[in-house]
C-alpha cells in the first residue's frame, strides 16, 4: 500500500485562481468547505504531487508555492498522474475516489496560466469527489487503495460442464480480459464457472455475482436458439438497462460476411453497478465480441458512475 504525505491545504473563493494554503481543509459531501470548486459534480478536490512542482521549477525559472496551480492538496511521495479513475485515497475516516486525470487547460483565459506562464494540472493534476467526509491538514498521510476490478466468466455448457469437453471459451475470455486490463494499467481479478444451459443455475450465479459487486460479468454459451439457449432470457430478467448498441454493431458487422452471426441473440445492459455481457460460446466469436466491448468499457464505467466528461 502507497502512502503518500499531504505538504499542504489550500482554499480560494473563485475559480480559475491561486488557491492559499490553510491550517486544514473540512471536506463535506458537497467538497471542500468555502472552496469555489465544491459542489455537487465529479471534481471537488484536486491534487497535485511535489514531484510535478519540481519539474516546473526550470520552466518557469522561480520557486512555486503551494496551491499556485489551484490545487486544494500538495502531495508528495507518489506519481497522482499514474493514477487511474475510480481508485481510492484514505485518512483517517476520510475517503476521496479519483474521478479524473488532468482536465482541459484555459490558457490565456486562466489567471493561474496568466501569472505563471505554463499550467501543470491539465497533466499531472488529479480530480476527485468526497466519498467520506472529514478534515485533513497537512502532514497527513493518504493511503492510496487503486482500484481491482472484479469479472466472473461464466460458461454455460451441458457438454463442457461434466466434462465431456474441454471449455475454450471461458480460459480465452480470461487471457483476453488480462490482457486488456493490464494493457491499461488497472488490476483485474477474474473468477471461472462452468454450469450447464441451466436457468435456474445461471440467475442464482448472475445475481450473486451483482449482489457481491462484481464490475463486469461475461457469459460465454447459450445465445443462440435452440431449445436450451436460455443466457440472453435470463440475463434480460435482471438488467435495469439494456445496452443494445454494442450488440447490434457486432453482428451486423461480422454477419454481413457470415451470415450465421445474425442469428446470435448476444445481450449487453446494466444490473445496478454491474455490466453484464452474453457473448457466443465460440472461441471465435470470444475474440471478435470482446475486441468490441473492450473499447466501450472505460466510458460505460464513467457513466455508471457519474462522473461527466464532457
Amino acid at each position: 500500500m502507497e502512502k503518500i504525505k499531504i505538504l499542504s491545504v489550500n482554499v480560494s473563493e473563485k475559480k480559475g485562481t491561486i488557491k492559499l494554503p490553510v491550517d486544514k481543509i473540512t471536506l463535506k459531501k458537497e467538497g471542500i468547505k468555502g472552496d469555489a470548486h465544491a459542489g455537487m459534480w465529479h471534481r471537488q478536490v484536486s491534487l497535485l504531487g511535489k514531484e510535478s512542482l519540481d519539474k516546473m521549477k526550470p520552466t518557469i525559472g522561480r520557486e512555486l508555492a503551494f496551491g499556485e496551480f489551484a490545487e486544494n492538496i500538495t502531495t508528495e511521495g507518489f506519481l497522482l498522474y499514474h493514477m487511474k479513475p475510480f481508485d481510492r485515497l484514505v485518512s483517517g475516516n476520510t475517503l476521496l475516489e479519483v474521478t479524473q486525470i488532468g482536465k482541459k487547460c484555459h490558457g490565456n483565459n486562466c489567471t493561474i496560466f496568466k501569472e505563471t506562464g505554463e499550467c501543470v494540472m491539465p497533466k499531472e493534476g488529479i480530480f476527485c469527489r468526497v466519498i467520506e467526509g472529514g478534515e485533513l491538514r497537512a502532514g497527513d498521510i493518504l493511503e492510496y487503495h487503486p482500484k481491482i476490478m472484479k469479472i466472473h466468466i461464466i460458461t454455460l455448457s451441458d457438454r463442457a460442464s461434466k466434462g465431456i469437453y474441454e471449455d475454450k471459451s471461458g480460459p480465452l475470455l480470461k487471457n483476453l480480459s488480462e490482457e486488456f486490463f493490464s494493457g491499461i494499467g488497472r488490476k483485474a481479478v477474474i473468477e471461472n464457472s462452468i454450469i450447464p444451459d441451466d436457468e435456474a443455475q445461471l440467475k442464482a450465479l448472475l445475481q450473486l455475482s451483482i449482489d457481491n459487486n462484481v464490475d463486469i460479468i461475461f457469459t460465454t454459451g447459450g445465445t443462440g436458439i435452440g431449445p436450451r439457449d436460455i443466457t440472453p432470457d435470463v440475463i434480460k430478467s435482471l438488467l435495469d438497462k439494456e445496452i443494445p448498441g454494442i450488440m447490434e454493431m457486432i453482428r451486423v458487422k461480422y454477419g454481413m460476411q457470415f451470415p450465421n452471426a445474425l442469428i446470435s441473440r448476444s445481450i449487453a445492459g446494466v444490473a445496478r453497478k454491474t455490466l453484464i455481457y452474453a457473448l457466443p460460446g465460440n472461441p471465435k466469436a470470444v475474440k471478435e465480441y470482446s475486441d468490441e466491448i473492450f473499447k466501450t468499457v472505460e466510458h460505460s464505467f464513467r457513466m455508471l458512475y457519474n462522473i461527466d466528461e464532457h
